[in-house]
């Protein structure tokens, strides 16, 4: 069983929103720091202008006694007092998903990555074809791309996929998820898509020679004994983790605009709710 070391900097980012501006202050500097630095009260509080008195409070606010022991879990890497450490049932989850990390890794292809970003940024209309988690994972895909300014649809009904794929052409681009790379009504809608002319890409983590026949990509997610059946982490996961690498892809290729883009979105967001 891999051992995970606690710190407690992802406490303080929790509470982060309750404390006093001057609290985000010394927060800020705990959050941040990476330097072997002497974390006395009275070095600290020298070198952040702030008192020792609130640099006691903000321990306390953080869970802890006073100060002497707020530094000294911060310092040995551990967390709140009370809290017991983790279980190995909590501790096998956390292995899967290091594990399909790392095997995501293994699998990127960076100048593959660059293809795909190029075909979603040249096509006026992108769709993306999923069913059961492959098709939440399409939905969170549209959501992210519509933010920064990809004119794309999600589909997961089994007869709108039959429907749409045959409407699309040249100026079109069909992506479709399937953790098995065997689900039927996905895989008919990417031949019927490259029949029309369309850019087709398979994102799956099982590789089929039938599938050069049809795809212009074929990008290969990690997976695990059993992954599309959910039985201990989400399906959704690799696929997502690949979906984010596109997204970051495409936001380097065009800084300013899909950055302006996406805050905007943002801001509209925030302003209808």
């Amino acid at each position: 069983m891999e051992e995970y070391e606690k710190n407690i900097v992802p406490h303080i980012e929790a509470i982060y929103e309750n404390f006093t501006p001057l609290e985000k202050t010394i927060a800020d500097f705990f959050i941040h720091n990476e330097e072997k630095l002497d974390l006395s009260s009275k070095n600290v509080s020298k070198r952040l202008f702030v008192s020792e008195a609130s640099l006691s409070r903000f321990a306390k606010k953080c869970g802890y006694k006073g100060y002497r022991e707020f530094i000294f879990c911060y310092e040995q890497g551990g967390t709140v007092v009370s809290r017991k450490p983790a279980s190995d049932q909590i501790k096998m989850v956390l292995n899967d998903y290091q594990e399909l990390l790392n095997k995501s890794y293994s699998l990127m292809d960076e100048n593959q990555i660059g293809r795909i970003v190029d075909i979603i940024s040249e096509k006026k209309r992108i769709y993306v074809y999923g069913k059961g988690s492959s098709g939440l994972a399409a939905l969170e895909m549209k959501l992210r791309f519509m933010r920064i300014g990809v004119t794309i649809e999600a589909i997961t009904d089994v007869d709108i996929m039959k429907m749409n794929s045959v409407l699309l052409d040249g100026e079109c681009a069909a992506i479709g998820i399937s953790v098995s790379g065997r689900t039927e009504a996905v895989i008919h809608s990417l031949q019927s898509a490259k029949k029309c002319g369309a850019a087709v890409i398979l994102m799956t983590s099982h590789i089929e020679k039938k599938f050069q026949n049809f795809c212009d990509e074929i990008m290969l997610f990690a997976v695990k004994a059993n992954l599309e059946k959910g039985k201990t982490i989400s399906p959704q996961f690799p696929i997502l983790v690949m979906v984010d690498i596109i997204y970051s892809r495409m936001l380097r290729m065009d800084d300013f605009r899909r950055e302006t883009l996406h805050e905007y979105t943002l801001e509209v967001l925030e302003r209808d709710s």
